[in-house]
């Protein structure tokens, strides 16, 4: 007489761990689809939180942009030119008004 066969080891349904779908595996395949790994690979893999800088939607990007001028070393919030050398100026970075001393500062400066 034959020895019964153990069909729950002839069984070759897996169950996919992300979307819990039934697929036959190719070899050792833990995920259905490279899709599913990927997403896998990413929940084991937060990427770090990255600093965003969001500005307000009422004002322009000028307004809050420091600028600064080469020829007589001065910072301005929102001016382009300088009304004394009569030159443009340089853009710095976005920023505002230092609430302590009124000049203007970058997030740069006040992060870095």
């Amino acid at each position: 007489m034959r020895p019964s066969r153990n069909d729950i080891r002839n069984d070759n349904q897996a169950t996919c761990p992300v979307c819990q779908t039934t697929f036959t595996p190719i070899r050792r395949q833990t995920y259905c689809t490279p899709a599913c790994r990927q997403a896998a690979w990413r929940t084991r893999h937060p990427s770090p939180a990255r600093e965003t800088v969001t500005t307000p939607p009422a004002t322009t990007r000028r307004t809050i942009t420091v600028y600064h001028c080469p020829e007589c070393d001065t910072r301005t919030l929102g001016q382009q030119w300088c009304h004394d050398c009569h030159r443009p100026r340089t853009r710095l970075d976005l920023g505002g008004l230092c609430p302590h001393c009124d000049e203007p500062v970058t997030i740069n400066d006040l992060i870095g």
